[in-house]
């Protein structure tokens, strides 16, 4: 329970670098470790595929203390053969921050009450809040605590309901203050399948009209929940439950996204026995339910908050994006999960590794994290087209002879000339470049060094090209 004032509770997280990107696989792997930790504590909070949480305080003082308690956990992981790093700290937000610290023990433990001077140096990118995350440094505000150090009113006020959000953040309390006391009144939501679903995507489908039903009924009492209890009920009376939490309000579509997180994690490998080890029933193939298949899910909100409404966009978008969404998921049900994806910004230094396709739906973290420095970036503006595989090209000087480019980024001449896939040959009129770039140098097996270039051609387009092991490329295109 969270104790009076708002005053955030103190949280254990568990997190596994090996799962980051929150995949239907990376889903089934991390059931192992949720069950392992279930041991510790049988209330364990999923936030996605390799992140889970629990309440510190009860299992801290019946294992010996927290620092006692993180050693045990990680211990029993590491004996599954997977890494994982834990944080202990006041509230959800900073104990994600403090699994993710990198140190020796592999625990770090944010002392009761140090959560704030904890939070302070930490840039302000992490608080969550995307339209704050650029505007706030251009402020002068670059770190947590001088974010903190803002009256709360003031940044109300400037900031909006995304100030007040990241503000509590930043000053170590919870994201929202929670109803103290829970309703009486059943706010749980269900759908029985008759006759019961032998394949995941259909329950995937239902589990979204369900959960808005379940928004509708805690909108119209002015509630919201953070966490969620999912319950699948299979045909054989099998009952199989999990809790998820969110570091925001769970959407409807997020809500959908977990039930298929949950889904999958059951999807195990079997046993000798022809059983899953770690599950009542066991997914089939690639989708296929035994036992029956499912005969109830059901939806129960935990942890509510206060509805503080939201802004809804003048021309109508958002009934667009339910629209889409809507859709979207009707085609995952027929053809899929991986139908359908969405692009996803990401960071690296090349056009290619800017942009992640991931499934729609999909809460996934992209491999190259777009809030970092990145040296070598390819400089705006960014190209209009990214070609799947980059074309061979030449590009030559006046004389004809091919230009080259030297381990010192230095180049034999001006580009002059230049012409694409064996197309005509076309004079260039402007040039830039080169930018040196050499990434993973310390592992032979993924190392890349480049020299990237902008070339405008005389018929007005625009190239950008890069020199690869002597060999002239088209990566992308300007419009």
């Amino acid at each position: 329970m969270t104790p009076a004032g708002g005053a955030a509770p103190r949280v254990l997280v568990v997190w596994c670098p090996a799962w980051e990107r929150g995949t239907e696989p990376d889903a089934r792997a991390f059931e192992q470790v949720v069950t392992l930790v279930e041991e510790f504590c049988p209330r364990v909070e999923v936030l996605r595929p390799g992140v889970c949480a629990i309440g510190a305080r009860g299992p801290a003082r019946y294992f010996g203390g927290e620092k006692a308690l993180a050693e045990k956990i990680i211990d029993a992981v590491a004996c599954l053969g997977v890494a994982c790093q834990v944080g202990v700290a006041d509230g959800l937000f900073a104990a994600q921050l403090a699994a993710r610290t990198p140190w020796p023990g592999r625990a770090v433990i944010v002392a009761p009450g140090a959560t704030q001077e904890f939070l302070a140096p930490h840039p302000v990118g992490l608080l969550g809040q995307p339209e704050l995350a650029d505007l706030l440094p251009r402020l002068g505000l670059q770190t947590v605590g001088e974010f903190a150090a803002l009256p709360a009113a003031e940044a109300v006020n400037r900031f909006g309901s995304a100030g007040a959000l990241a503000h509590r953040l930043a000053r170590g309390l919870d994201p929202r203050p929670l109803i103290s006391r829970p309703s009486s009144v059943d706010l749980s939501a269900s759908v029985v399948f008759d006759p019961p679903a032998e394949q995941a995507e259909p329950v995937v489908f239902a589990a979204k009209a369900l959960a808005e039903r379940m928004h509708a009924d805690l909108a119209a009492r002015g509630l919201a929940c953070v966490r969620v209890q999912i319950q699948v009920i299979c045909a054989d009376g099998q009952e199989i439950t999990r809790w998820w939490r969110h570091d925001g309000l769970l959407s409807s579509l997020a809500v959908a996204e977990r039930v298929r997180w949950q889904l999958a994690g059951w999807r195990a490998t079997e046993d000798e026995g022809g059983r899953s080890a770690t599950a009542p029933y066991r997914l089939s193939g690639d989708e296929g339910i035994q036992d029956g298949g499912i005969a109830l899910l059901r939806l129960i909100p935990d942890q509510l908050v206060r509805a503080t409404g939201r802004q809804l966009a003048l021309w109508g978008e958002t009934a667009v994006d339910d629209r889409v969404a809507r859709a979207a998921l009707r085609v995952q049900a027929m053809l899929g999960h991986g139908s359908v994806t969405r692009p996803l910004l990401a960071g690296g230094r090349g056009p290619t590794g800017q942009v992640t396709l991931v499934p729609f739906g999909d809460a996934a973290d992209p491999l190259f994290p777009a809030g970092r420095p990145w040296p070598g970036r390819l400089p705006a503006p960014a190209p209009a087209t990214v070609y799947p595989v980059p074309r061979s090209a030449r590009v030559t000087d006046e004389s004809g002879a091919s230009v080259t480019v030297t381990g010192r980024a230095l180049i034999s001449a001006p580009p002059a000339w230049l012409s694409a896939r064996g197309e005509p040959w076309l004079a260039i009129i402007s040039w830039a470049g080169p930018w040196p770039v050499t990434e993973r140098w310390w592992r032979p097996a993924s190392s890349n060094r480049q020299a990237r270039f902008q070339l405008v051609a005389e018929d007005g387009s625009a190239w950008l090209a890069v020199v690869q092991d002597g060999q002239w490329l088209i990566e992308a295109s300007y419009d």
